[in-house]
């Protein structure tokens, strides 16, 4: 079986360095912040060019977090695609503001021609997401954020390491989002999440927001939460951050045999911007019979997977919105023809083989 995704295969190839790191925070009993989270926070800085890092507890408490540090709040509307995980539209929803989805591009991303036609004198700031790895039209985004005095916020979920005209995501906007879950191209041991900002009174807010509204311990200066980056986790970012990029280049060299081998007309390939370099997160493909593909390919041991079968705007949580199938079409088609396929960097070359054989034989 090809499995879509195997963490223990990776797993395998640091197993010497796992091991010494998570009890090197055992012996010193830093379990929750200090000094481990400290140290990947200064390298994730300095991975994505960015002059502060802030270790979270989850990606979707980054997503929270940077709306409570740009002081969004109720009767305030935050424009996002319909096309997205919907932790992206929780952070929104976590500070009572509004969230405006938008339809996706032929690249799968935010539309920037919907984002325009959204704005309202609500508007106080668009959230761009890099989905599926490859980075969204940033330079639009950040025209309108800046004809609108409005904030760009980036959700780099699935993004780490992604570049934009040559520049590393993570710093373009006032902050990006991160997830550290485990399937993620930099994943953790469990739960993890953080933000990259340039800006100093950010970094100080959401340094206090994670942690009780506090600075000082036992001295809380506003209502805060408790949403620290572990120890162990940390420990182990820290080690797989240093391999981020040969992964991440072996994403790209099996995105590039998918694009050059599969030539099966009932398959239709992704498309990606000139200007961007992805690191593929996901490779996802449409096809119209979507069930019979994906069956196919499991009858002959191949997995697959869905991301995301019901876009943000009609899952049961936002009905309260009143959007209805028909608003946006290219995020609805997506959502009912959509297959993820096998993509992780410890996929070997004969298993790439079979995956593009037997897509090229499908009928």
């Amino acid at each position: 079986m090809i499995p879509f995704l195997d963490l223990h295969r990776q797993y395998q190839t640091i197993k010497s360095e796992i091991g010494p790191a998570i009890m090197d925070v055992i012996e010193h009993t830093a379990f929750s912040g200090g000094p481990f989270v400290e140290k990947f926070e200064e390298n994730f800085a300095n991975f994505c060019n960015t002059k502060f890092a802030i270790g979270l507890n989850t990606g979707t408490s980054a997503l929270h977090l940077a709306m409570e540090a740009l002081g969004i709040g109720p009767d305030d509307e935050v424009i996002l695609p319909a096309n997205t995980f919907v932790a992206t539209a929780w952070g929104v929803s976590y500070v009572r503001a509004k969230p405006v989805f938008v339809d996706c591009d032929e690249y799968y991303n935010i539309d920037t021609k919907a984002v325009r036609n959204a704005i309202t004198q609500k508007t106080k700031a668009i959230i761009g997401v890099h989905l599926y790895g490859q980075p969204c039209d940033i330079d639009e985004l950040l025209t309108i954020c800046n004809e609108n005095n409005i904030y760009f916020v980036e959700d780099a979920a699935q993004a780490h390491g992604a570049l934009y005209k040559g520049k590393v995501i993570g710093g373009f906007g006032e902050m990006a989002c991160f997830s550290f879950y485990p399937g993620k191209n930099l994943g953790a041991y469990g739960e993890g999440g953080g933000i990259t900002t340039n800006n100093p009174n950010y970094k100080d807010k959401l340094f206090s927001l994670r942690s009780h509204g506090s600075k000082v311990r036992y001295y809380h200066d506003e209502i805060g939460y408790n949403m620290r980056m572990d120890g162990i986790q940390a420990a182990v970012l820290d080690i797989k951050l240093k391999h981020l990029a040969s992964w991440n280049q072996r994403r790209n060299e099996i995105a590039n045999r998918y694009f050059n081998e599969i030539g099966n007309h009932l398959v239709n390939l992704p498309k990606i911007r000139e200007d961007v370099k992805s690191v593929f997160h996901l490779f996802v493909v449409t096809v119209e019979n979507r069930t019979d593909f994906m069956q196919y390919l499991a009858n002959n041991g191949v997995g697959t997977a869905q991301h995301y079968p019901v876009p943000c705007h009609l899952q049961k949580a936002y009905n309260f919105l009143n959007y209805k199938k028909g608003d946006f079409p290219n995020s609805e088609y997506l959502a009912e023809h959509c297959v993820s396929l096998p993509m992780f960097a410890e996929l070997t070359d004969n298993e790439v083989d079979k995956v593009i054989e037997l897509i090229n034989n499908y009928k």
